[in-house]
């Protein structure tokens, strides 16, 4: 049960991080505001942190 949430959890912060990139390189390119796309960027960086203190956590008690 673990191993599947931890997969899900990845499998969003990928997405995160790739929509970001994408929605950068897109509106840059159209000379729009990209404040959208660093959100995603800030908000995966984030993520992988809290996740990596959460396994951290867990590996520490087992």
């Amino acid at each position: 049960m673990l191993l599947i949430l931890l997969l899900l959890y990845g499998l969003a912060i990928v997405g995160l991080f790739l929509g970001g990139i994408i929605t950068i390189i897109v509106k840059s390119s159209n000379n729009e505001s990209t404040k959208v796309g660093v959100k995603m960027l800030i908000a995966s960086v984030v993520m992988v942190v809290i996740g990596g203190g959460a396994c951290a956590v867990i590996l520490a008690n087992a």
